[in-house]
């Protein structure tokens, strides 16, 4: 039986926590909260330099929605990891429908990997610290073990769930005796004072058969769910589209509640857990407390993150800027998260509570819940700089080589004026090119197309005017993204 470490990278969720910086979008794991690097790319990149040992798979395998698509496979792409498959769900459904899907896939053509599970969203700095104990996790995978890993805690956090374990070890791997809810205050202080409990981290090693046995024994349900959207999948792009009928079918449920709590109580069933130690420099940064306790501090314990942001007198406060200079003063244990349409002001104690900010937010059908001012594209971006009534005004930024749809619009009008590149214009039955300080008219009702036939990104500021302005007021002839026209006037519809 081939060893073969195949990555599993769980893509999914919207880290409402993190808001408004993440958004669901635009979520946390597509963002680069330390470093350069996004948090799916660090994800992706967190196993080079693995012990040569262990033979990985030449390409990652990831579950992620399908309205990020376009964005988790370009930034792979920028990270060097290429071929990656890409699986979308048509839903979320939690983690345990990802990892079945993931794990159909990989025995699709008769192969048994060993998969390591990891969510997308979560940060590790001690990457020598990490991979010795996937090393550890591997030899007890390979067996047919199930194998989860459990943060050493040195804090009783009551944000995280708990893993209790035999206080006995074999080579490194404790078998796992149960798991716990977030505890309230004293009841982590007695966890950390007895020794043998270790904050769930949500990775996961096993091999894919083993997986989809224990799903099986567990939730059936889900697994036929999951095997009924997979034997109707096709293929579009670089991406596989498990059905979407099916797979909406499936219960939603987690890895943990759908499989692994109930593996301690149950030997019979030769699924015994166990848990690797991992002190790793982990973190889900699940809340922007989380974010200030794994960044870099000055002498005042303040995080400062974004070129534009100035202390005066704070103390233990995270300042975050995106768009402006952010300046506090005399601020002690505050949040401060400036994007270019919003401003969070929290106290550190209370950030759980971001979460149901963006639920009021979203029951009063406000889209600053969901979607940021700046909106990434598969060709790009635009960024809406101002609107008033019957015009806006965005700013579109093309990649090169890559062209918007073919479209029209019913109700509005655009003006184009390059700002930098050469834009290849398509208007009614004339293309023609544009360069910088040029302009054309779109009037209502014509197709129209805007490429970048250069190399360096092309860059338009475009005025749109008419009785209405919504994304949805466009009819698409042809898309090289596979993208359809949406009915008239959703809420949700892509330039």
């Amino acid at each position: 039986m081939t060893n073969l470490l195949l990555p599993v990278i769980l893509c999914g969720g919207s880290g409402t926590r993190l808001w408004p910086l993440s958004r669901e979008s635009y979520p946390k794991q597509f963002l680069a909260f330390s470093g350069t690097k996004t948090m799916l790319q660090q994800t992706a990149t967190r196993l080079q330099g693995l012990h040569p040992d262990i033979p990985i798979a030449c390409a990652p395998l990831l579950v992620c929605n399908e309205d990020h698509r376009f964005l988790a496979a370009s930034q792979l792409i920028e990270v060097g990891v290429c071929g990656a498959t890409i699986l979308l769900e048509p839903v979320a459904r939690n983690t345990a429908p990802a990892l079945t899907v993931a794990a159909l896939q990989a025995t699709a053509q008769g192969a048994d990997p060993v998969m390591l599970a990891m969510p997308a969203d979560h940060i590790v700095t001690d990457l020598a610290a990490f991979q010795r104990a996937v090393q550890t996790a591997f030899a007890a995978a390979s067996r047919g073990r199930v194998v989860t890993f459990g943060v050493k805690a040195d804090y009783p956090e009551t944000g995280y769930g708990y893993i209790r374990h035999q206080m006995k070890q074999a080579e490194g791997v404790f078998l796992l005796e149960g798991f716990t809810e977030k505890p309230d205050a004293d009841t982590a202080q007695q966890y950390l004072n007895a020794g043998n409990y270790l904050w769930n981290s949500g990775l996961f090693m096993l091999r894919a058969s083993t997986w989809l046995k224990a799903i099986g024994i567990c939730r059936p349900d889900i697994l036929q769910a999951c095997e009924k959207s997979m034997q109707a999948a096709r293929h579009d792009l670089d991406f596989t589209r498990p059905d979407a009928t099916a797979f909406s079918l499936c219960p939603s449920d987690s890895i943990d509640y759908a499989v692994m709590e109930k593996l301690p109580t149950h030997p019979e069933w030769g699924l015994a857990p166990c848990v690797v130690p991992l002190q790793a420099g982990w973190s889900d940064v699940g809340a922007w407390d989380a974010l200030w306790g794994v960044s870099a501090h000055d002498a005042q314990g303040n995080a400062l993150l974004g070129d534009a942001v100035v202390q005066q007198n704070c103390t233990n406060s995270l300042l975050l800027a995106s768009s402006r200079l952010v300046a506090g003063v005399g601020l002690q244990n505050l949040i401060v998260v400036e994007t270019p349409d919003a401003v969070l002001v929290v106290d550190k104690r209370f950030t759980q509570e971001v979460k149901q900010v963006v639920a009021n937010l979203a029951r009063d059908g406000d889209a600053l819940a969901q979607t940021h001012r700046k909106v990434h594209r598969p060709w790009g971006w635009f960024d809406s700089i101002d609107r008033g009534e019957k015009f806006q005004v965005k700013r579109i930024v093309v990649n090169p080589g890559a062209s918007l749809s073919l479209q029209m619009h019913n109700h509005r009008a655009e003006h184009w004026v390059v700002v930098r590149g050469t834009a290849e214009i398509t208007n009614g039955d004339q293309t023609y090119l544009l360069n910088q300080n040029e302009s054309t008219y779109i009037p209502v009702g014509r197709a129209h197309r805007l490429a970048n036939p250069g190399s360096a990104p092309l860059e338009i500021i475009e005025v749109q005017s008419g009785d209405y302005l919504g994304e949805d007021d466009i009819v698409r002839f042809d898309d090289i993204y596979g993208r359809s026209s949406p009915m008239p006037f959703s809420s949700h519809s892509q330039t």
